[in-house]
């Protein structure tokens, strides 16, 4: 293997331990959700607060994460946010009331969207300094992340129901990931390493002013990410609720909704690469997501559990490449414009299923998933206005010894 591959490996392993890191804490802490409710005695709506305190917290952070990016760096932003996440998972084990641990789930959500922004923009350093696509591959180590602490929380609730063993050796888990991950970071940000597209602010512009205003090229990247979170967040939320309610399947199927995506969206994330650097990702983003809406509508309208399956399995294949693509050409716009990008997109995942949710009971829950359908095909509209990178193949020579190992 050729000493270019080796530091492409290093660096993609390493940046995916990032990926890795934030799905890992957040399934982390909501699976305890439960043992948190009975310690501090919540209601329902308590829980529903301290959920979306967290979502608030990552979206409004985005201003504060921009300044950080450009005096930090993707690097140390990542490295140290990454660090506050194992620290709130040990201050969520002791915290003693609810207004203390709604703050915490603040910070919580501002560390998260700091991470966010910072391991994106590493993704897509590295794909700009090797001239390879690994972006959706990265993504689907979140889901990983999310899935191992899945399996590590219900191994340890098996044998403690204490939430300081569980939270203490999660946190654990993440600094040693972090502290091994951290030397083959890559030392520049998105700003720095990717190229600036034609239409990006000069550089002097944007350091003579403390708030750079967006372009409509940035919008344009925001509004898809809302509408592509808003359709992963609905279909996570509503699915399996729809499955059961309206399409009448039974119990033990309702939650293969949930699964069907997925499964489908990690599947797709590992082959996604590939398929960009074919294709080009304003492609993939425009004929995934009108995928994902038109099989979702002719899903609904044909009914039944199998086609209805068929549909939610097209919305995971579909939109699985929408993030990773849209954060690739933000981080050319600069740390401002993918801080926006993020925050918006967390906005998506906030608002999304509680505007699904108006929706279905304003007419019906069939409605609503029209809504999902509809979504997804504004994704498709806002691809067509954005200006993507060109596929490798078309746009970039390929790097000594790394044609041969092409995702």
């Amino acid at each position: 293997m050729s000493p270019v591959r080796d530091d492409f490996r290093r660096s993609q392993v390493a940046i995916g331990a990032l990926f890795f890191v934030l799905g890992f804490q957040y399934a982390t802490w909501v699976s305890r959700v439960p043992a948190l409710k009975a310690r501090l005695d919540l209601g329902e709506a308590q829980i529903g607060l301290l959920l979306m305190t967290c979502g608030i917290g990552a979206a409004v952070s985005f201003p504060l994460v921009a300044v950080l990016m450009r005096r930090l760096g993707s690097r140390l932003l990542s490295v140290l946010s990454a660090l506050v996440l194992g620290v709130i998972l040990l201050a969520l084990s002791v915290v003693p009331n609810y207004p203390l641990t709604l703050l915490v789930l603040f910070l919580d959500g501002a560390a998260v969207g700091a991470l966010n922004v910072a391991m994106n923009a590493q993704g897509a350093a590295l794909e700009a300094r090797f001239e390879r696509t690994t972006m959706s591959r990265l993504h689907a180590t979140f889901s990983a992340g999310s899935l191992f602490a899945a399996l590590l929380a219900s191994g340890v609730t098996s044998l403690t129901g204490t939430l300081a063993v569980h939270f203490g050796l999660a946190a654990a888990l993440l600094a040693v990931l972090v502290v091994a991950a951290r030397p083959a970071l890559l030392a520049d940000g998105p700003a720095e390493a990717a190229a600036a597209p034609e239409d990006a602010e000069p550089e002097e512009g944007k350091r003579r002013r403390g708030f750079v205003l967006p372009t409509v090229a940035t919008l344009w990247m925001g509004l898809a990410m809302v509408f592509g979170t808003v359709t992963e967040g609905a279909m996570n939320d509503w699915s399996a609720l729809y499955l059961k309610d309206y399409v009448h399947a039974d119990a033990g199927l309702a939650p293969m909704g949930i699964a069907v995506v997925s499964v489908m969206m990690v599947c797709a994330r590992i082959f996604a690469d590939g398929w960009r650097t074919r294709f080009g990702d304003g492609r993939i983003v425009r004929t995934g997501s009108l995928l994902a809406g038109l099989g979702l509508a002719l899903a609904l309208a044909v009914g039944g559990v199998v086609p209805t399956l068929l549909g939610f399995a097209c919305v995971g294949l579909g939109v699985a490449a929408v993030t990773p693509c849209v954060y690739v050409a933000a981080a050319r716009q600069g740390a401002d414009a993918l801080s926006l990008v993020a925050a918006m997109g967390t906005t998506g995942l906030l608002a999304g299923p509680a505007v699904i949710g108006f929706i279905a009971g304003a007419t019906s829950l069939l409605w609503g998933m029209v809504a999902v359908a509809a979504s997804a095909a504004v994704v498709s509209l806002c691809a067509t206005r954005i200006r993507w990178p060109h596929p490798e193949s078309a746009d970039a020579p390929a790097q000594p010894g790394l044609a041969a190992d092409a995702a």
